[in-house]
Order: structure tokens, then C-alpha cells, then sequence
């Protein structure tokens, strides 16, 4: 198997270096192997740091390689919280999305209000928000809960909670993502919708000013520079396949061509979708990828468990802007473990907005939390659509950000969604049972079995602990949280039983 995994490796990887360099050039495709995106929203903003891991549309002299395809929209208003008793008016103007006035609102002298908030106000379009603050190693124990309203309506929406438990949604603790000092505090994204006007409350618990890790310092209720972050998704993609116009002419940035080269084993360069194939077609190619004959010629004894690979939508798919996220991919050694989340982020969606909802987390993991990418390897939707995550390659070993403590060695599967109280839908469950069937057979694994996986530290295990976990697991069996909710959670046997039967086991 590690055959097959370098093999892969240097392909992939030598395609990526050289499309990244001819891509100087315009490189002409049809509209049924890569979308085109509108113009990059005016004001954008951009808060990374000078270095060789900042992403690559904010490195000192970064440029992109070509000029005929632009960064695909979307944008994020970044808003400061204040002491709920000095927000009881609106501001009258908005503070600009790339430039939050905290400075000029707060002072972080003083130790933060048990309760803070943002009066109801107008802002620019947003459809995904969340809540951050600096110190990422700072728990916010109490309520977060926003109101918005319906984008060119008087209609506001009643208090939606927003789960604020999502520290466990982090790279491993010592790793260059973590301490990249870019990293904030924050909780799960919620998904609104089309939506110009919003209203915050945060309330610390009673509580608040005990026990370790609750705040930056001793005292404090609530985390330090507490902002409301209010994000863009930006314009759907143009239609692909059959239905789309007429073929158009497309131009790839180093960063997407670098994205999508990896993936040049499963699909042309710029594709939207890696197509499905049979179980028959994905044995020969795994054994054709090992340097052994075809399906047909090898005896069944011979033949790998593995499930049909999946169509899987790609990062171009979802309309990815790849300037966003850090140029470089990572790599852990193999995949041992699946473990299933939920975004948390709300089940007011359609499957039509899937991609609009995974932009708006990706750029809330990279903008706002100060990830080097999205977080999650792959991502479900409610329809059991599957969506290609972080960027390396979806055949590849990537290492994520979904499990802290257990990223190496693993992949994240995260359900668009929240299903604490809500049932999965079933199309979901078999979309993981799919996509589990043929990764874990990529590299051996039995979605049925147990594997050991080395914690790299957490508050179930400590760092070097040896553990003894199911090869498909939920975010809890790894770390104390509610994660991937009950009613989920509940149906990771079903999703075991039907991988594994997928596999031919």
C-alpha cells in the first residue's frame, strides 16, 4: 500500500510544480471542467502575517499567474462586540470589513463585560456568522445567540443560539498550524442565509469568572476581543455539465492549478467533479495503481476490499478561492481512522446552497479562525452530495484540522449540518458509508475494525496515549464534545455496516 500511496504522491505532486509554472500562461478548458467566477469584492480583507505560510493572495510581491480568471467573491465583516449597557443604540455606520474599529470601540485594558453585544444594525450582505476572539486557547463558557434579518425585508428572526464548543475543531496542539499565531478563538459557524442586518448577545455563565481556561486571565468572564464575524459566500458558480452554455475560455491561478493537479490521477486539471466508478473500475485501478494486472485477470482472492469511489464535487467544484488558504499542502502518513462531524452551522439549507455554505466555512476557517485551510477533509451534504475539503488531494493522506489530538493518521468526514436534536437524513449517512468504502480501502482499512491512533493531547487523552478506537469514529470518541450530535452519532453503526459491505467485506 505504500506503493500505491508514493506513487501517487510523485505524481501528483510533479504535475502540481509543473502546471503551477505553465500556468503563466492562459490555459483554455471547457466550461464542463471548471467554472468561472466573478471579480473579488472591493475591500476585501486581508489579515495575514508576512511569511512563506501566509496564504498566498497576502505574501509580500505574491501575484497571481494569470489575469483572465478572478478570485472567485466573497467577503467577511469583521464587527467588535462592546459591554451590552454601551451597545444599546446602533452605530450609524458599520465598521469596514477589512479594517474592525476595535481599537477605537474597546479597551482591552479593562477585563471584558460579563455580557457584550452588538446593537441591531444595518451591514453589507452576509449569510454565515460566527464569533471570535484572540486567544485561541480561551474557552467561552456561557450563550452566544445572534438575530438577523432577511436580506431586502423588515423581517427579523427570533434569538438563534450558536454553539459556542468548538475549540475541539483545531489542529493538534504543538503543530505549526496551531502556533502559527494566526489562530483565534471561535465558535461554530451558524449558516443564516441572505441576510443585511444583525443583532448579538454574549452572556458568560455564572460561573464564568472560575475554573482554568475559561478566559484569558483569572476574572474574566468572557475571552478578550470578542468580534462578530459576518461572511460573504459570494455568487453561486456557473452552471457545469450538459445544461451549461457554450464552452468558455478559463484561466487557472498557480494556487488552483497547484489545487486541482493533485487530483490529475482522478480528473483533467480544473475539473468540478471527479467522476464516479463502478466497484469493478476501482479495483483495477487500485491494483493498476499497485503495478499489478487488471480486474480481470486477477484471481477474486487477489482483489483489494474497497468500495466504488464516489463522485466527489472538487474544491473548483465548490468554488474554492485558493488565494485564501496557504500555499503549501500537508501531509500525515496514512489514514487509520474516519472520524464524522457535524458543522453545527444550522439545517436551514438547500442542497443547491451546499457549495455557498462551504465557501462561507472555509473562508470563516482561514479569515476568521486563522486556519492555514478548511478544516474537514471532505464534507456531506443533506442529499449525501460529497464535497472535496482540504486541499492536497483527495486520495492522499492530508492532514486536517477536525480532531484536535487525533488529525495524524486520520481523515474528517463533516455533515453540512446540526443533529443534536435533528435526525440525519439517511442520503447523508450513506454518503459517508460511500465515501468511507473507498478512502479507507485506499489505504487498507476496515470501516468495521479498530485501529490505534497516538493522541497528540487533549482533554480525554493525554499526548502520547495509545488509543483504541472504531476505524469509523465520531468526534466525541476522540474528544469530550457534543460533537457530531446524538441523533448522527447514533447512526455511525449503520454507516459501518454498509462501508464495509461496500468493500466486499
Amino acid at each position: 500500500m505504500s506503493r500505491i500511496r508514493g506513487m501517487r504522491g510523485q505524481l501528483a505532486s510533479s504535475i502540481a510544480v509543473t502546471c503551477a509554472a505553465a500556468l503563466a500562461l492562459p490555459l483554455a478548458l471547457s466550461s464542463d471542467a471548471m467554472a468561472t467566477a466573478a471579480p473579488r469584492t472591493a475591500g476585501q480583507p486581508t489579515a495575514g502575517q508576512p511569511g512563506a505560510g501566509q496564504p498566498a493572495a497576502e505574501r509580500p510581491g505574491a501575484a497571481p499567474v494569470s489575469t483572465g480568471r478572478a478570485a472567485v467573491p466573497g467577503s467577511t465583516q469583521s464587527l467588535p462586540l462592546t459591554p451590552l449597557a454601551d451597545a444599546s443604540s446602533p452605530s450609524s455606520s458599520p465598521s469596514s470589513p477589512s479594517s474592525p474599529s476595535s481599537s477605537a470601540t474597546t479597551d482591552r485594558t479593562l477585563p471584558p463585560a460579563a455580557a457584550q453585544g452588538l446593537a441591531r444594525r444595518d451591514v453589507r450582505h452576509f449569510s454565515l456568522v460566527g464569533v471570535v476572539w484572540d486567544n485561541p486557547d480561551a474557552e467561552l463558557h456561557g450563550r452566544v445567540q445572534v438575530r438577523t434579518r432577511a436580506t431586502g425585508t423588515t423581517r427579523w428572526s427570533g434569538w438563534l443560539d450558536v454553539d459556542t464548543h468548538n475549540q475541539e475543531h483545531a489542529a493538534d496542539p504543538g503543530t505549526e498550524e496551531r502556533t502559527s499565531g494566526r489562530v483565534r478563538g471561535s465558535t461554530a459557524p451558524l449558516w443564516v442565509g441572505a441576510s443585511d442586518g444583525v443583532e448579538v448577545r454574549v452572556e458568560a455563565e455564572a460561573d464564568g469568572r472560575e475554573g482554568a481556561g475559561r478566559a484569558d486571565r483569572a476574572g474574566d468572564p468572557l475571552p478578550r476581543g470578542l468580534h462578530v464575524e459576518l461572511v460573504d459566500p459570494g455568487a453561486e458558480p456557473p452552471p457545469q455539465g450538459p445544461e451549461a452554455d457554450a464552452p468558455r475560455v478559463n484561466v487557472l491561478t498557480a494556487e488552483a492549478a497547484a489545487s486541482s493537479a493533485v487530483n490529475a490521477d482522478l480528473a483533467p486539471l480544473g475539473a468540478t467533479e471527479i467522476p464516479a466508478l463502478s466497484k469493478k473500475e476501482t479495483e483495477a485501478d487500485l491494483l493498476a495503481a499497485r503495478g499489478g494486472a487488471g480486474a480481470d485477470a486477477v484471481d477474486q482472492r487477489a482483489k483489494p476490499y474497497i468500495g466504488a469511489r464516489p463522485s466527489i464535487v472538487t474544491r473548483n467544484g465548490w468554488g474554492a478561492d485558493e488565494q485564501l488558504r496557504e500555499r503549501n499542502f500537508s501531509y500525515t502518513k496514512t489514514v487509520k481512522a474516519a472520524f464524522v462531524h457535524h458543522t453545527a452551522s444550522g439545517n436551514n439549507y438547500a442542497c443547491a446552497q451546499a457549495s455557498s455554505v462551504i465557501r462561507s466555512i472555509y473562508r470563516y476557517h482561514v479569515k476568521s479562525s486563522g486556519w492555514r485551510d478548511i478544516g474537514y477533509n471532505f464534507l456531506v451534504d443533506k442529499c449525501g452530495n460529497i464535497y472535496e475539503g482540504r486541499a492536497g488531494g483527495v486520495a492522499k493522506a492530508v492532514m486536517g484540522a477536525h480532531t484536535l489530538g487525533f488529525n495524524s493518521n486520520s481523515m474528517g468526514i463533516a455533515v453540512l449540518g446540526s443533529f443534536g436534536g435533528a435526525a440525519p437524513p439517511a442520503a447523508a449517512v450513506t454518503g459517508i458509508a460511500r465515501l468511507t468504502a473507498w478512502k479507507l480501502g485506499l489505504f487498507g482499512a476496515n470501516p468495521k475494525g479498530k485501529t490505534y491512533l497516538v493522541s497528540g493531547g487533549g482533554n480525554l487523552y493525554r499526548k502520547g496515549t495509545n488509543v483504541r478506537l472504531n476505524v469509523i469514529s465520531g468526534h466525541r470518541d476522540g474528544f469530550a464534545t457534543e460533537c457530531p450530535g446524538g441523533r448522527l452519532y447514533a447512526k455511525l453503526g449503520t454507516a459501518r455496516t454498509t462501508s464495509a459491505r461496500y468493500q466486499g467485506r
